[in-house]
């Protein structure tokens, strides 16, 4: 072999290459030499750069596909959930403490029992879940369950009593304790601020800071402290890998995940490469934003790196914490109130601009997404227009007037398929009825975004929403209108691949490293168990990552 060409450390061959490399290049092998991929084409050629020790993986005729990256989701606290109980599917009094009970008594040492994925209608479309139906299940443990978003909480009267709530408190803008004609709290919590009394009961809570506070732990983990808080990560990290994910932006952040990550990465190396931001709260001085400055200059690396800024601007729309322009089509629910006033987050916007940090913001309400595009005007007014592929997240319903511009404004449209009602199993309602038929034609408007010119970054939320990619290329695909007449909002199988792989690595300015296979890039590469542009549509969530490779490493075999 001539001097100067790389050998091959992995051949990937008998696979359909899907290179999403703008220009339709095919292949049936890859060849991974360190962490770049140098070769993509016919096996003959590929087999000409192999050497001994080179490893070889048979695809069997199945797609070999740009690594998934996940657009927004929270590592920390996703990672703490797996050992949670979790709800998603259970219906009906009689299943939901069957389910609980059963966790319960296999878990008698925790201090708080907490559950995941409760549907906001468990019990029925009709009864409401206050703290007597938990009661009855666990009456003398606190005990609280999550709803799917993770914006509503009901706890029982046990968790309510210790954590000082039962009869209410001040908890700040944008949470409420729902209180009932007792004088007492019903159980229903809605937001952070209420939460997190009830949260704390539990313990620590370090994989919780970054999103609730922003801040750092108040008392310095003690070495076996970090260490397990280290292990709840790769857990995480593993689980990632395990769908085929080979980066993902984090949608909270603090120091302390960046110097965990740091951590691992140090001692075997990340295997999936991770953006962190800093999330910036109501609370905090302008000055704050010095911190993001400095979590930028520290981290950098192609496995791990921080530069954004994290904010949300309002909640939910089935708890009625979203804000909406024009409020909820139900004109018993109050509209959500913004967590930034215009003027304050403008100044935010300004100077984190003017700092070349990226943005991404939190706005499900067409209110909310109004106010955070009116941000990032002011802020390129302000400092002049430049690259800066600020963000908003989640974009449930948009103003028909914001549609264009977004796309003018460059603004990148960090989307969820696995969301809007009637996908991934989750109920029509109260979603749609609280949004109003009116405003249904510009409701995760996927497809009106997109041909009006605005990128799309595709991720899942998790915890909130499955990981699995998969499903949520499936939910993507498979889109149905909830009314006949409605703009078609289902993508591509095109669109929705590059959605998680070029486009989210266009969004992290990281186009030219990774998001597409051609020789040169970084080596993150998934090959599925089968070829998913020949599957039936209805059947890709079958689908299942075979092999995960990041940086040249195999971080997942199944």
């Amino acid at each position: 072999m001539g001097a100067g060409v790389k050998q091959a450390d992995i051949l990937i061959v008998n696979a359909r290459v899907q290179t999403l490399d703008g220009e339709g290049t095919r292949g049936n092998s890859i060849a991974i030499g360190g962490n770049e991929i140098i070769f993509i084409g016919d096996a003959a050629a590929a087999q000409a750069l192999a050497h001994k020790a080179t490893r070889r993986i048979d695809a069997q005729g199945a797609s070999a596909l740009p690594g998934f990256i996940e657009s927004h989701m929270h590592i920390f606290s996703g990672a703490a959930e797996l050992d949670q109980l979790h709800l998603t599917g259970v219906k009906g009094f009689a299943a939901l403490a069957e389910k609980a009970n059963a966790y319960a008594a296999a878990r008698p040492e925790l201090k708080l029992i907490v559950a995941q994925g409760a549907d906001y209608t468990i019990l029925s479309k009709e009864e409401r879940l206050t703290r007597h139906h938990l009661d009855r299940i666990v009456p003398d443990r606190p005990f609280m369950m999550f709803s799917p978003d993770h914006h509503t909480a009901w706890a029982n009267s046990a968790a309510l009593e210790r954590a000082g709530i039962l009869a209410g408190r001040d908890v700040g803008v944008g949470s409420e304790i729902v209180m009932g004609e007792d004088g007492l709290a019903t159980g229903e919590l809605r937001e952070g601020g209420a939460i997190d009394p009830v949260r704390a009961l539990g313990g620590a809570g370090r994989e919780r800071l970054g999103l609730e506070t922003g801040g750092e732990p108040e008392v310095a983990p003690s070495p076996e402290e970090r260490q397990a808080d280290r292990e709840i990560i790769r857990r995480g990290l593993a689980h990632c890998a395990r769908h085929g994910i080979t980066s993902f932006h984090n949608m909270d952040g603090n120091f302390y995940q960046l110097e965990l990550l740091d951590e691992i990465d140090r001692e075997s190396g990340l295997p999936v490469r991770a953006c962190i931001p800093f999330h910036m709260k109501n609370f905090m001085k302008l000055s704050a934003l010095e911190k993001a400055s400095e979590m930028h200059r520290r981290y950098r690396s192609e496995r791990l790196s921080s530069g954004f800024v994290k904010l949300f601007m309002d909640g939910v729309i089935d708890s009625g914490t979203a804000v909406m322009a024009e409020g909820y089509a139900d004109p018993e629910v109050k509209n959500g109130d913004p967590l930034f006033s215009a003027e304050h987050f403008n100044e935010i916007a300004i100077e984190a601009d003017r700092r070349q940090l990226q943005i991404a913001v939190h706005a499900i309400g067409d209110g909310a997404v109004a106010r955070v595009l009116d941000g990032y005007e002011a802020a390129a007014n302000a400092n002049g227009r430049r690259d800066s592929r600020h963000r908003v997240e989640h974009i449930e319903v948009i103003l028909p007037q914001d549609i264009e511009r977004f796309a003018r404004l460059g603004v990148v449209a960090s989307m969820q398929p696995p969301h809007p009602p009637g996908t991934m199993g989750l109920p029509l309602e109260p979603t749609i009825g609280l949004i109003g038929e009116r405003r249904w034609a510009y409701s995760y408007a996927w497809q009106t975004l997109r041909e009006a010119g605005v990128r799309l970054a595709f991720g899942s939320d998790w915890p909130v929403s499955d990981i699995n990619p998969l499903r949520g290329i499936h939910a993507a695909v498979t889109r149905r209108a909830w009314k006949k007449g409605l703009p078609e909002q289902r993508q591509s199988l095109s669109q929705t691949l590059l959605g998680y792989t070029a486009d989210g690595a266009w969004t992290e300015f990281k186009e030219d490293r990774k998001g597409r296979l051609k020789p040169g890039m970084l080596a993150d590469i998934v090959v599925l168990s089968d070829d998913i542009e020949s599957v039936n549509r209805q059947e890709i969530d079958k689908l299942q990552p075979v092999v995960t490779i990041c940086d040249g490493r195999i971080t997942f075999e199944g």
